[in-house]
């Protein structure tokens, strides 16, 4: 019995360490607000993950952005992972340095903390917001591709939004 105890814990140990880099972006707070996450195995990239959530606080998108993360990195059965964030109300919570005093982002807390139970090792880095331009700009992405197709339906209909043509 030891045999395959020992032989099991070689083989969770040996697991690839994925770091994924994430950000959530809001123009306003609340506002349009988007999610940006990048994914690498041996320093290369292996996923983007750029999203529109719709209105949302800045602390929302970053939780968001986690979650998403996560549920990607459960897909194709992560194991051990680096989480690298810009906020440091994100990672402080996490680490539970700091409470969450927030209803949704308590929340959102809880899913994240459970999603972690799924992975042998989990690892926080509150990082620079210059070493995580890329989630940025994904995150902003999504925003600005979102206005773009709010503006073209605002355009189709005349130059009035959906609401303004009702009236």
């Amino acid at each position: 019995m030891e045999d395959l105890f020992e032989k099991q814990v070689v083989k969770i140990s040996q697991a690839p360490v994925l770091e994924v880099f994430i950000d959530g972006a809001s123009s306003g707070n609340p506002g349009p607000a988007a999610v940006g996450a990048v994914i690498y195995k041996d320093k290369k990239t292996l996923c983007n993950i750029s999203k529109f959530i719709g209105k949302a606080t800045n602390n929302v998108a970053e939780y968001t952005a986690l979650i998403c993360a996560l549920e990607y990195l459960l897909n194709i059965k992560a194991k051990r992972i680096i989480i690298n964030t810009d906020s440091q109300l994100l990672a402080n919570q996490l680490k539970k340095k700091y409470k969450v005093k927030n209803q949704a982002l308590k929340e959102l807390h809880l899913k994240a903390l459970g999603l972690f139970s799924y992975f042998d090792e989990v690892k926080i880095n509150n990082i620079a917001r210059e070493l995580n331009r890329e989630a940025d700009r994904l995150a902003v992405k999504a925003i600005k591709e979102q206005a773009k197709v709010a503006a073209r339906h605002i355009s189709m209909a005349g130059g009035k939004s959906e609401l303004q043509r009702e009236t």
